[in-house]
């Protein structure tokens, strides 16, 4: 989904910008920056608007319109795209000052569109143009997952969100200071905790126990950041649309790829030749401590 534009973000109006406006967007065409970066950073920031969600059903879809957001459609066109709290969806109609997209249900059932109440804000970005700096990373629009958020703790003027992913396996995507995108905003992953240890207890990065049986990572969100996103007014039990970091499934493919390509030519041996790698790694690091 496109990165977004540039905008004034001085205006009231964007008093929800998402992270958009604190980071400096990468986009691509066709993609979302996942950040605020500067004032004027996105033509389509995200901003402070009002939902008004008919008819949401999981089985039907449904139909949304944005209003208040006269500042992101300047340039708008049918059938543009447009992320909303981090989904990317197509403009159907637009007034100078409103917008409205249809919902399918898989985007209903995939993300937290369908829990929107009439007057909720939301975050929006508008596509990204060829024309802007690059910098960041790439977002799509493409929502993996929702996750809850276990926690929010004050850390001087900072919050600190922790997350729990209603399908673990998108926690293989999460790493350290690696890049996840929640309802839209680009973020770095300032902690994690994969799922369990031999023990059944879930241990964070840093070494700290975590919840039996339960994967989790944390984010921290600045004061500039939070007056900027929806998703710093969330609470714990809440939930947030979680987009991972599309390099990692990238690079997963292809070393997948490459292994069953191995296993084919040697006859399953694709298992001996990753043994064979992990061990020579094995070694040299053994080599290292020893001396």
């Amino acid at each position: 989904m496109p990165a977004s534009g540039k905008v004034d973000v001085s205006e009231a109006a964007v008093a929800n910008l998402r992270v958009l406006a604190l980071l400096e967007p990468l986009r691509g065409l066709d993609r979302l920056s996942g950040f605020v970066s500067t004032r004027k950073h996105l033509e389509e920031a995200i901003r402070t608007l009002q939902t008004i969600a008919l008819d949401a059903n999981p089985t039907t879809g449904t139909t949304l319109t944005i209003s208040s957001c006269a500042p992101i459609l300047t340039d708008a066109h049918l059938g543009d795209s447009i992320s909303i709290n981090g989904t990317c969806l197509t403009i159907t109609s637009f007034t100078p000052t409103q917008f409205t997209v249809g919902v399918s249900p898989e985007t209903l059932r995939r993300t937290n569109l369908g829990r929107l109440a009439q007057g909720a804000n939301v975050n929006l970005e508008r596509a990204v143009s060829a024309s802007t700096r690059m910098g960041g990373h790439f977002v799509q629009g493409h929502v993996d997952t929702v996750a809850r958020i276990l926690s929010v703790k004050d850390d001087g003027e900072a919050k600190v969100f922790r997350l729990q992913p209603r399908e673990k396996e998108v926690l293989r995507y999460i790493v350290k200071k690696g890049y996840v995108t929640l309802d839209g905003a680009s973020l770095t992953v300032t902690r994690v905790s994969d799922d369990v240890n031999d023990d059944g207890v879930g241990g964070g990065d840093d070494g700290e126990q975590g919840e039996a049986g339960k994967g989790w990572w944390e984010v921290m969100l600045i004061a500039y950041t939070q007056e900027k996103v929806v998703t710093a007014g969330k609470e714990a039990g809440e939930e947030v649309n979680v987009e991972v970091d599309m390099v990692g499934k990238y690079v997963e493919k292809s070393v997948v790829g490459y292994f069953e390509g191995l296993s084919r030519q040697e006859g399953g041996g694709g298992g001996a030749t990753l043994e064979k790698i992990v061990g020579r790694i094995v070694e040299e690091k053994m080599r290292r401590l020893n001396g």
